[in-house]
């Protein structure tokens, strides 16, 4: 990791051949780190220092936006050179990221081999297995011997994504089996590799979805996935690194939506505009939910003039509540997306959380009692009683709502993070203020035994 200190000196630098020989002895990460934090004037002054494998290594590396704009600034044989050489998969996320005219032009200028590749990768749908894999793996014919393998690998694999796995296929390219490396090293090479191949093949369709996959080689502990087709022909593979990439895009993209960032995906440092694009929808339609928590309490505008303590304990009322649900949505959405749980688990996770809930809800119901009997005037003690069981009651409410509602979304194969915190919290506001006003409002009536 490139500390402070050695951005420091690295930006003190003032021989550019010194400079070039620092970034190119330099980890690929570290430099995208110092590339990104130059002004965008001098980005492309320092990207044109790196050697040429410096280069293609750091460029995967770098943000989209950067990428975009480096584009823009270096000389065309420069681009091309880079791209050409960026790993298939690389490649078609970056694509999905550059404007159409950009992408036509690159694809125009790519070999027939890396094109095709490409374009393979584009064709699928975005978060499916097909979109994430790349076209750069081991294939061995079922007829080779292990000797012939290894030469194999030697002669013709060297710049494949990875070799810790090969995959065995017929003539017509469908996945038979499976053997490692490690199975190829350790065995007579006279062996044929049928003998020594696994026939049992964990696979993923083209047509998975990428969370599906990186949940499938995190129970299995694998480095690499084979993908296939709907006729079981190997098409590509899906690495480790692709799957940390899926983990910390699903769970991004779930923690945003569940704060109600549309689209999941805003980076800490996306430009003031992405921001506001983003978050103010949401922002706007929250004030078109609250309408209903407001509706709920206009009616009992002369309830809280009669009783003004209810002012003090309905926020702490709605806050509380509402903690509740989010907690309870945040872990039942995240047992749905890394598949601790399945819509079929609904009532075994609506028990626990019932069961939960209930000590919750006596512990807060209690509290707010209390709060209101201080609060409160002494020929009023008796909101407390009612404020402490509409909070009970809130809180078993927004277990249930927590857990039931993902899960219904969930078994309708829709993402479960779409029941934002703020619209479970809205909800849950308009639930309580109702519930809470319309008991205040009968007890007045008993207490006082008039109309209110």
């Amino acid at each position: 990791m490139l500390t402070q200190e050695g951005r420091t000196l690295l930006s003190d630098i003032g021989d550019l051949n010194q400079l070039k020989s620092e970034l190119n002895d330099l980890p690929a990460i570290d430099v995208r780190d110092y590339i990104v934090e130059l002004p965008p004037e001098r980005r492309a002054i320092a990207f044109r220092l790196l050697n040429k494998g410096q280069a293609i290594n750091v460029f995967e590396y770098l943000p989209p936006e950067v990428q975009e704009e480096l584009i823009g600034s270096l000389h065309d044989t420069h681009v091309c050179q880079i791209v050409e050489a960026m790993r298939p998969d690389d490649r078609a996320e970056l694509f999905d990221e550059l404007p159409a005219g950009v992408v036509k032009r690159l694809l125009q200028q790519l070999s027939a081999e890396e094109r095709k590749a490409t374009a393979t990768i584009l064709g699928y749908p975005e978060g499916t297995a097909g979109r994430v894999m790349t076209t750069e793996y081991v294939r061995l014919r079922e007829g080779l011997s292990v000797g012939e393998a290894l030469s194999k690998i030697r002669l013709s694999d060297e710049d494949k994504e990875t070799i810790y796995y090969a995959y065995v296929t017929d003539d017509n390219r469908k996945l038979i089996q499976v053997v490692s490396l490690r199975q190829l090293l350790f065995t007579i090479p006279d062996v044929l590799i049928r003998d020594i191949a696994s026939d049992r093949v964990l696979k993923a369709r083209t047509e998975m979805r990428q969370e599906e996959v990186a949940q499938l080689m995190k129970r299995y502990d694998l480095i690499a996935l084979p993908v296939v087709d709907r006729e079981d022909r190997l098409v590509g593979i899906i690495t480790i690194d692709d799957v940390v990439d899926i983990l910390e895009e699903e769970a991004t993209e779930d923690i945003q939506k569940l704060a109600g960032v549309s689209g999941g995906d805003e980076a800490a440092l996306s430009p003031p505009l992405v921001t506001i694009r983003k978050r103010l929808p949401w922002l706007l339609g929250n004030i078109v939910l609250y309408i209903g928590a407001a509706s709920a309490i206009a009616p009992f505008q002369k309830t809280i003039t009669l009783v003004p303590v209810l002012a003090i304990i309905m926020p702490i009322l709605a806050n509380s509540s509402g903690n509740v649900g989010f907690q309870v949505l945040s872990v039942t959405v995240r047992g749905l997306g890394v598949g601790e749980v399945t819509p079929k688990d609904s009532l075994q996770v609506l028990r626990k959380e019932i069961l939960a809930g209930l000590a919750t809800a006596l512990a807060l119901g209690i509290a707010l009692g209390t709060l209101s009997l201080i609060w409160s005037s002494p020929d009023e003690r008796w909101v407390g009683l009612v404020a402490a069981l509409v909070m009970a009651i809130n809180v078993l409410v927004a277990a249930t709502l927590g857990t039931l509602l993902p899960m219904g979304i969930k078994r309708l194969n829709l993402d479960p993070a779409l029941i934002s915190g703020p619209l479970l919290t809205t909800t849950l506001d308009a639930l309580g203020f109702l519930t809470f006003l319309t008991m205040i409002s009968v007890a007045l009536k008993l207490v006082k035994g008039g109309a209110v």
